[in-house]
């Protein structure tokens, strides 16, 4: 790019607006780098078999998902409860039937009979008793059932919609928790035998008190979704869709009634979806938060099924997308509630306990969730291909059974010695392709490396299916594993542990890769005009202190740091002197290399005719060139920039490419004057002159007269100057010219060659 419009009179206020393009050479990044694997953050739940992964980043021994072998329950399993050893009654929709599961711990399998079949379509809840009976809660009619041995022994509707949990007290009466409207009820068991099957919809409180039933206590959200007796006696409630945490207590003078509830936690559009006691006294509570109504049950294939008592028409299609957050709250004995484990769009289920460790069945991706208590950190186990795991119950100790929804079914969660303990991880992306280098684990703690297996998969798009190599082991290699030849942008990790190992942690490993090297880019080129040189001035000096985000987060340079460095050196090369210097020529580019590498600048020109180079700057590592034209002929010489990376950069891997760039025009032979004439018209001299240069195009022409008035004309007479023969034309007004004699003219090129003349005034 070439400057035009010239004239050494306006030098001064048009010259440094020509420097804003430059750019001084950054320092460059260092060239290999790092991605931290936080395997919290990393690998999804369905992705672990036989491990976890924690908050911290780290893996840990964790449980096995299995899914049972067994015939279908239903379209809709609800809850699941213990029977007794190893039988689980299994509550379904939408034919409201109950099922017994008899588990097979030998070849993972079960079996089902159905033990009741009730008249609704939803049996939301069920509660096994101590002498072998057990009690069903339905929907959409809120009925009370009374079965055994596949018989229905009694039956009670309520004045609601739905029942959604029993809680057994300690005086054999359980208390049912409805919804629309949210109350509680008190059931006395032996009672409720005698009065047997009450067909229809609920009669007045005269009619269910004679069938043993009796108000315990109400709230005013809609629904009591679940019920749980705490060691002090208080019955905690939750509801929706407020979801609020209540405590009942009973009253003194009527156990069989609650003292109005105390609110220990108000939310809004939120379920309390379990309740689960703690050791210390206190108890955990699962909520979900959503906007609005939102089902969260739902089958995927077969009949519409919405979740009860939410005042919908029984036509409308349940919602597919879940868009709410849940969250684990810790309410201690003698505290205020904290909230230990959150996610977004996410569901949560069901809550149960293993020794320190909290788990948590999920939906959406079929999570299982967990919480350390002594390490307070968040765990991620084994979890499901279905999309729904809505209740998780106890075998023993060591293993859990989970029901499954989309598709229904059982599953197994075992921990304890495991076969195959493995993870892949989800793909991680480097932000460029790239060359992978060691893999290397900061600690492992309860194992050797030998015992670990890491596989490696790349890909250079971002397809989770398409376009990925096949699964490369990484091979031990100073203390870390390397696959030799691997390279992409996104990387898929398979690490496997010994089946041997059961108590071990491994902390994050770090992946070091070397980024594609991608070749400079040249994004501006001046040539200065001739003539003049230039003092740099020096460049602004590093900063000598580091901020903590530059030393926690070091990540690669990006575009706003660039900028940012490229305008500090603009200002400061801004600031640069400019002083007329005969024969000078002043060249300057801008070149940016997208990896931040240090480059070199070879610059060259040759003339037009010619094909031999001559170097004029060699290996610089100066964004111009300043040079003397003396010497060089007269002619359109060719220009070319060579940029080359440098150290630390090794020398095999340089990159360099070489710019062809703008012509120089080398002038110093001044335009040839063709024609002069000088009249007077209506009061006006006018003095024209024609001019012709052979290199370069005529800039101006300056007109003298030696009574001192002067006058500068840039624009010709033809209205456009762009060629190298150019007529100008000066008018004076008489008043002014008045006492002149003579004019002196002077004729410029662009480069700032001149001739005159002088001619006397008639």
């Amino acid at each position: 790019m070439k400057f035009s419009s010239f004239s050494p009179r306006t030098l001064s206020l048009r010259f440094f607006v020509l420097f804003v393009s430059l750019v001084v050479t950054l320092r460059a990044d260092p060239l290999t780098k790092s991605l931290e694997i936080d395997f919290g953050r990393d690998v999804a739940s369905r992705n672990l078999k036989g491990l976890a992964t924690r908050s911290d980043g780290r893996v840990l021994a964790g449980p096995v998902f299995t899914d049972l072998a067994g015939p279908k329950l239903g379209d809709i399993l609800w809850t699941i409860k213990p029977r007794s050893a190893g039988k689980f009654l299994v509550g379904t929709g939408p034919d409201g039937r109950v099922e017994e599961v008899t588990f097979s711990a030998r070849d993972n399998s079960y079996t089902t009979r159905t033990v009741a079949d009730v008249a609704e379509t939803q049996a939301l809840a069920v509660q096994p008793l101590p002498d072998g009976r057990f009690l069903i809660g339905t929907s959409p009619t809120a009925a009370v059932y009374l079965a055994q041995d596949g018989k229905i022994l009694a039956r009670v509707p309520l004045p609601a919609d739905s029942v959604f949990d029993f809680a057994a007290q300690p005086d054999g009466s359980v208390l049912v928790a409805t919804g629309n409207p949210g109350k509680i009820y008190r059931l006395d068991l032996a009672q409720f035998a005698q009065g047997g099957v009450k067909e229809g919809l609920a009669a007045g409180d005269q009619a269910l008190a004679a069938s043993g039933v009796t108000l315990f206590g109400e709230i005013r959200d809609r629904n009591v979704r679940r019920l749980l007796r705490l060691a002090d006696g208080r019955i905690v409630a939750g509801s929706s869709p407020r979801g609020n945490v209540y405590a009942f207590t009973p009253s003194a003078t009527s156990p069989a009634k609650a003292e109005p509830p105390i609110l220990l936690q108000e939310n809004r559009d939120t379920e309390v979806v379990d309740l689960l006691p703690a050791p210390d006294g206190g108890f955990y509570a699962a909520l979900v938060a959503s906007p609005g109504d939102a089902e969260r049950l739902m089958p995927k294939r077969g009949p519409v099924v919405l979740l009860p008592t939410d005042d919908k028409d029984d036509k409308e299609p349940a919602k597919s997308v879940f868009t709410g957050r849940s969250v684990v709250v810790k309410f201690p004995a003698d505290g205020a509630p904290e909230t230990i484990l959150s996610r977004a769009l996410v569901s949560f289920y069901r809550l149960a306990q293993r020794g320190d460790w909290l788990l948590v069945s999920a939906g959406e991706q079929g999570d299982v969730f967990g919480y350390d208590t002594g390490a307070r950190r968040t765990l991620v186990f084994a979890g499901s291909s279905s999309a729904q795991l809505s209740d998780l119950v106890a075998v023993d100790p060591d293993r859990f059974l989970a029901l499954r929804n989309n598709a229904p079914g059982l599953a197994l969660l075992a921990f304890g010695p495991a076969a195959t303990r493995e993870l892949e991880s989800k793909r991680l992306d480097l932000g460029q392709p790239g060359e992978i280098g060691n893999l290397r684990f900061s600690r492992l703690r309860g194992l050797e490396l030998s015992a670990l297996k890491l596989e490696l998969r790349t890909n250079y798009g971002s397809d989770e299916l398409e376009g990925w190599s096949p699964w490369t082991e990484m091979k031990p290699r100073d203390g870390a594993f390397y696959a030799a030849g691997a390279r992409g942008r996104y990387v898929k990790l398979r690490l496997t542990v010994a089946g041997s190992a059961a108590d071990f942690q491994l902390d994050k490993p770090t992946l070091f890769y070397l980024p594609q090297d991608r070749r400079p880019v040249l994004t501006d080129f001046r040539i200065l005009p001739p003539n003049l040189g230039i003092v740099p001035a020096a460049e602004p000096p590093a900063p000598v202190a580091t901020s903590l985000a530059q030393l926690l987060f070091p990540g690669p340079r990006d575009a706003k740091d660039e900028a940012a460095e490229a305008k500090r050196g603009k200002n400061a090369f801004l600031g640069s002197q400019v002083t007329p210097s005969p024969g000078a020529q002043v060249i300057f580019w801008t070149v940016s290399d997208p990896d931040g590498d240090a480059l070199a600048y070879t610059f060259s020109i040759r003339p037009e005719n010619s094909g031999a180079w001559i170097d004029l700057a060699v290996n610089t590592r100066d964004p111009f060139v300043q040079f003397e034209t003396g010497a060089l002929p007269e002619g359109l010489y060719l220009t070319r920039l060579t940029v080359a990376e440098q150290a630390p950069r090794p020398a095999p891997q340089r990159l360099s490419h070489t710019f062809e760039t703008d012509a120089l025009t080398i002038d110093r032979t001044p335009p040839a004057i063709t024609d002069t004439s000088v009249q007077r018209l209506d009061g006006k001299l006018i003095i024209t002159v024609s001019g012709r240069d052979a290199l370069s195009l005529l800039d101006g022409a300056e007109f003298v007269l030696n009574n001192g008035t002067r006058d500068a004309v840039t624009h010709p007479a033809d209205g456009i100057r762009d060629g190298r023969e150019e007529k100008f034309i000066a008018e004076f007004p008489d008043a002014k010219a008045s006492g002149a004699t003579s004019v002196e003219i002077l004729l410029y090129d662009e480069p700032g060659n001149s001739t005159s003349v002088r001619l006397p005034l008639k």
